[in-house]
């Protein structure tokens, strides 16, 4: 969760090392256990620091290792054994096992330069800058955990973690960018990823990185989720084995303190995170604490996950917290509520509720263990797996397929999933009816939101002959939108939110499963915890809530007051949003409108104000 930030003047100008000090001392809310600078004539960096690791506190940025190279990071570099193994091997000296992430990037630039990011997994964003070679090289891990910003205006680039970060530079204008606005009231959130809210200000995609020298900008993907072929062991405990094995590896990597909790629903996805983390601690120490985090309500959704997440924290005899949620901040605290956000929310006090949460767990534990991934990376999709198999004529594969299908699940094969095919195809087309009537009609034909609305579009680099479904999701900008979520909540509470089953070497394992058997009802989840897990929680259905909070609280309230801001006229007709929401679907769409007229009321209030004094009022209650 630390900050960075970089200034660059090309034109060879002088770095304002006054206007650097502020942006750096603005990230404090990011990295309070202190903030340096460096200036070399023109670039400077800055860094913010935070201690969230037990190992944490001797990193000290800006980093060099010679006084011609330096640099800021946001990073945990996974699989650092073997990339200091490869470092010795190939580098003249020895690098300390205890090198801290910043370093291992460092190192890892100043021997393979810009394909550093090919040989590091993590999630990471960095900025170096090469003096001899007078250029500024920035990267974003593979899947965009850790975010990164750029501005280049004229003959200055400004970089940071922090969109607001680089809005204090005299150089980058409020202009917004009207595209971003509009994918924010059709679909939730920005298709667009390398675009922001603002015009002068781009977001580096996942796995891209960037570079400037004076005369040139270079920027590139250096990786996308690959296609693998596959997996094919003999025996069916060599699945689960090879599962266990990778997310065990994974929390390895994630897990550098003793204190740790884990967001657990009775579902299958976080009681799993919960019996693996356990494990790798115990592994590391007797004195470690994992403090299970389960979210309920008592009187709007009476079926929540209290029983069966009591049950595990039985079973696995680590505490559980029960954050009751009935009496939380809510859309019913509209007016009340006190929100800074980057760029629009829909839900501003859903967002202030999760960072006082965030904030009272920080004491108990400062790293969050969260369960997102098998939910796309393990869909059951037996149709083009058929289809595959039976357009390449395997008929041995196939016939192993289906009786692996039959054999290891009690009900009739795909008769279920049938029916939930159908299901879903109906569903969606309920959503997609119509556009949004209460789109301003001018804003809407100039935007084309009625092509966006029909297309969609999603960046999708190949097409997976077996898994298309799962493949595509993870090229879905709402990872982006929940990744940036994490993020800035985790800025504000002084905690981190880590995806262990969004490692890449685990997540590939997930996609190379064949679905039948392994993804249906998550199957190798399952069989892998047969030994640790209640049977009740194993045998439990994937489940949502039937009933939207939110939705219960506006069928007994009303929605939120709208005070239409100025400049919402624009984008938005108030005249034709519902006074009532029919469904939560509903509910869902006219909450974007209102947060984004909440979004424009603050930015109107900070135009002409410090975004350090704004930034203050970052989720806080009035």
């Amino acid at each position: 969760m630390s900050g960075l930030v970089g200034v660059l003047n090309l034109d060879a100008s002088p770095v304002d090392r006054t206007l650097l000090d502020r942006m750096t001392e603005y990230l404090a809310f990011r990295g309070p256990d202190g903030q340096r600078v460096s200036v070399s004539g023109n670039i400077g960096l800055g860094h913010a620091h935070l201690a969230i690791d037990d190992d944490a506190d001797d990193d000290v940025q800006p980093f060099t290792l010679d006084g011609s190279r330096w640099i800021v990071a946001d990073a945990r570099v996974d699989a650092r054994e073997d990339l200091i193994a490869e470092l010795n091997a190939r580098a003249a000296g020895e690098v300390a096992s205890d090198a801290t992430d910043a370093e291992l990037i460092l190192r890892a630039y100043c021997l393979w330069g810009e394909d550093c990011v090919r040989h590091m997994i993590g999630d990471f964003c960095f900025a170096v800058w090469d003096e001899p070679q007078r250029r500024l090289f920035c990267a974003r891990d593979h899947l965009g955990v850790k975010p990164l910003f750029y501005a280049h205006v004229g003959s200055t680039v400004i970089v940071s973690n922090t969109l607001d970060c680089i809005r204090l530079h005299p150089a980058v204008s409020d202009r917004l960018h009207d595209p971003a606005i509009g994918d924010f009231l059709l679909f939730g959130a920005n298709e667009d990823v390398e675009t922001t809210t603002f015009r002068d200000i781009a977001r580096l995609p996942a796995g891209h990185s960037i570079a400037w020298t004076n005369t040139m900008r270079t920027r590139r993907r250096y990786w996308t989720l690959p296609i693998d072929e596959a997996i094919s062991f003999p025996r069916a405990d060599d699945y689960t084995e090879r599962f266990i094995e990778l997310l065990q590896l994974a929390l390895r990597d994630r897990l550098r303190t003793r204190r740790v909790g884990v967001l657990m629903s009775g579902g299958i996805d976080s009681t799993t995170l919960a019996a693996a983390a356990l494990t790798v601690l115990r592994e590391r120490s007797a004195e470690c604490s994992l403090q299970a985090i389960t979210s309920v309500y008592d009187r709007l959704v009476p079926d929540s996950d209290r029983g069966l997440a009591g049950l595990v924290a039985d079973h696995l005899r680590i505490p559980i917290h029960y954050d009751v949620r009935d009496d939380e901040t809510s859309i019913l605290d509209w007016d009340r509520v006190s929100v800074r956000t980057p760029e629009p929310i829909a839900n501003p006090p859903g967002f202030a509720a999760a960072v006082a949460f965030s904030k009272n767990m920080a004491p108990v534990a400062r790293v969050f263990l969260y369960g997102e991934g098998p939910d796309d990376a393990l869909r059951y999709e037996w149709r083009p797996y058929l289809w595959h198999l039976t357009r390449d004529r395997r008929l041995s594969s196939l016939v192993r397929a289906l009786w692996g299908d039959f054999v290891m699940h009690p009900r009739v094969p795909l008769w279920s999933s049938i029916r939930h095919v159908a299901n879903v195809s109906s569903r969606r087309t309920e959503w997609r009816e119509t556009l949004p009537a209460w789109l301003n009609e001018e804003f809407a034909l100039r935007c084309g939101l009625r092509d966006r609305w029909e297309t969609r579009r999603c960046s999708r680099p190949q097409r997976h002959p077996i898994r298309p479904a799962a493949y595509d999701a993870f090229f879905a900008s709402q990872w982006q939108s929940l990744f940036e979520d994490c993020d800035i909540n985790g800025a504000l509470s002084h905690t981190e939110t880590r995806h262990p089953y969004l490692d890449v070497r685990l997540l590939r394992y997930m996609l190379a499963l064949p679905p039948m058997p392994w993804c249906r009802n998550k199957l190798i989840v399952r069989r892998s915890m047969r030994a640790s897990l209640p049977d009740a929680v194993l045998r439990r259905k994937k489940t949502s809530l039937r009933v939207n909070p939110d939705f219960v609280r506006v069928v007994r309230h009303g929605l939120p007051r709208l005070v239409p801001a100025p400049d919402l006229l624009e984008y938005v007709d108030p005249r034709k949003m519902p006074s009532v929401p029919r469904s939560a679907l509903e509910l869902r769409t006219v909450l974007r409108p209102l947060g984004l007229n909440y979004w424009l009321q603050d930015a109107a209030n900070n135009r002409q104000g410090d975004l350090r004094d704004g930034f203050a009022r970052y989720a806080g209650i009035a």
